[in-house]
């Protein structure tokens, strides 16, 4: 029902002032700039039939002629004034009309940033940062506290570099045994003099018990 009563078209026309009085004043700008090209016309045709009257010694038809041509230059003078004019009015409306259009384009961004932050204020930035900062060191004492108890089950150092060491030394032995550069044994000590003379004692005695048998059998026969 509103805008039967033209309340509902207030708006749009109050958008559409502006454009449509550019419209009104480029048409009658366009029309005064053909006045102005006409009366130039005129202006030069006059110059020329008074100059024709002089070289034909016509005095009064001359004059005449300058009449007409000093009208239209009146007239001329009075349609650029207007042109000036019209285009005065023309760049301060659109002046105007784009001052309009960026101060609206400002109130939407200041009513868009207060419609985002909303009841976001300092004091609930600074109590969010503090929260996060919590959180933040609670994270932390959480991976130190994991990461303690995963050092307490480390390896000895000691104990791999023994084991490291006897690795090495198995294959070392290895590698000897196959090239066949394996230490040989030194040979065992002789044996003492006293040890070498009752061994050459019991020989002897063996010799002569022999040789005692061999004589016994040849007597036997």
């Amino acid at each position: 029902m509103w805008s039967w009563f033209g309340g509902g078209s207030s708006a749009q026309n109050r958008k559409d002032s502006p454009k449509n009085a550019i419209l009104g004043l480029r048409s009658q700008l366009d029309m005064l700039q053909k006045r102005q090209t006409h009366l130039e016309n005129q202006i030069a045709d006059q110059d020329a039939t008074a100059r024709k009257h002089v070289a034909a010694n016509n005095t009064s038809a001359a004059k005449a002629a300058l009449r007409r041509k000093k009208a239209h230059e009146r007239s001329l003078e009075q349609t650029e004034a207007q042109v000036g004019t019209l285009e005065q009015q023309i760049n301060a409306i659109e002046s105007a009309n784009i001052n309009r259009s960026t101060l609206q384009a400002m109130e939407n961004a200041s009513a868009a940033m207060k419609n985002i932050h909303g009841k976001l204020t300092p004091e609930k930035v600074d109590e969010t940062m503090d929260k996060i900062r919590e959180q933040n060191e609670l994270s932390d004492e959480i991976v130190n506290a994991l990461t303690a108890s995963s050092l307490s089950n480390a390896v000895d150092e000691q104990d791999l570099e023994d084991e490291l060491d006897q690795l090495q030394q198995e294959q070392l032995d290895e590698a000897m045994l196959k090239t066949g550069t394996v230490p040989v044994l030194a040979s065992p000590p002789s044996q003492d003099p006293v040890s070498n003379k009752q061994h050459a004692v019991a020989r002897k005695e063996d010799d002569e018990e022999e040789e005692l048998r061999k004589l016994q059998a040849e007597m036997a026969m």
